[in-house]
């Protein structure tokens, strides 16, 4: 089983962690005490981790997916496409501002077949973080987005698009550029695409900045995401005035990948390996590989305009109302 030296842990997985410090303590034994074998004790305890890992993830509360949704070790766009793709050719600019940092994406082969896939990325460090915007892409990655999935259209090639932002980027400048503008074109322009489109929520699903490539013919949501219209913590900040209730807000959003299903807001739940996407990189790109294969094929031998149609429909039907009688 890996070993995790440098690996960070949330306040609900320190019992996970202290296996691991009982883990070093036995092997610190195994070389003072050479004679001594501690196999079956190291076994033992790499099983219990694994048992821990599933224990901790079945009894989570809604904030404390949010808070695994944003573990500092847990997987971004590019190294989902990494694990999951070959050949991708990352492709840059929106042809009218600058290139985005904060949204990535290009060709790149799913199996053998050519797929455009794109998403918001992060950073994996302070200077990443920075240089990536923490995944809130301005206008000119919104357009960037939309240049690439028309096309993918051009060559007739499927779309995919990883889903992971606290939101597009809020600051005046991004205003100015047209943000509100850039976000709904992408969603009327997604809705019309002739190509299969699968949306993918790997992280977090914060609000416009998620549905600016969030419109397709599948949306999938991996077990430890969320996906609502506005952040816990801001949530939290309009109702009480303060981020204390931030616990509540995530609760009363009702944001977890179960609610949106029960919603109906997406089609299928991927599950993630024990403990989370963060534990096993390669685990959990293969698992949402082969759901996003599966969706792909539910949808791609449809013809262009029932492809349409169909998406038009889904998202019609979504929401809940009720007309009171005249």
């Amino acid at each position: 089983m890996p070993q995790y030296p440098n690996r960070q842990f949330l306040d609900f997985e320190k019992p996970i962690k202290e296996l691991y410090e009982q883990i070093d303590d036995t092997k610190k034994l195994a070389e003072k005490n050479p004679k001594i074998d501690y196999t079956a004790t190291l076994k033992q305890l790499e099983d219990s981790i694994i048992d821990k890992r599933r224990e901790t993830t079945e009894q989570l509360t809604p904030w404390q997916r949010v808070q695994l949704s944003r573990h500092p070790d847990r997987p971004y766009t590019l190294k989902y496409i990494e694990k999951m793709c070959t050949n991708f050719v990352e492709l840059h600019g929106d042809r009218n501002v600058k290139d985005d940092k904060a949204m990535v994406g290009g060709f790149a082969q799913l199996d053998g077949e050519t797929v455009m896939i794109l998403g918001q990325q992060k950073g994996v460090n302070t200077k990443m973080r920075q240089l990536r915007n923490f995944g809130m892409a301005n206008p000119e990655g919104y357009r960037k987005a939309l240049r690439l999935m028309r096309l993918a259209e051009k060559f007739n090639k499927p779309v995919i698009a990883l889903i992971d932002t606290p939101g597009a980027f809020p600051g005046p400048e991004a205003e100015e550029r047209g943000q509100g503008e850039a976000i709904a074109r992408n969603i009327y322009e997604m809705i019309r695409l002739k190509v299969p489109v699968i949306i993918v929520i790997i992280g977090e699903g914060a609000s416009g900045g998620a549905l600016g490539i969030g419109v397709g013919d599948k949306v999938l949501m991996m077990e430890n995401t969320w996906y609502t219209v506005i952040s816990p913590e801001n949530c939290s900040s309009i109702l009480w005035r303060s981020w204390e209730k931030k616990e509540v807000a995530a609760e009363q959003l009702k944001l977890t990948a179960k609610d949106m299903k029960g919603f109906g807001l997406v089609d299928e739940i991927v599950e993630e390996p024990a403990g989370g996407a963060h534990w096993d990189y390669q685990a959990a790109a293969d698992i949402l590989k082969s759901s996003i294969k599966k969706a792909l094929e539910e949808v791609k031998h449809k013809a262009s305009a029932e492809r349409i149609n169909d998406r038009i429909e889904k998202y019609g039907k979504m929401g809940f109302w009720e007309e009171l009688p005249a």
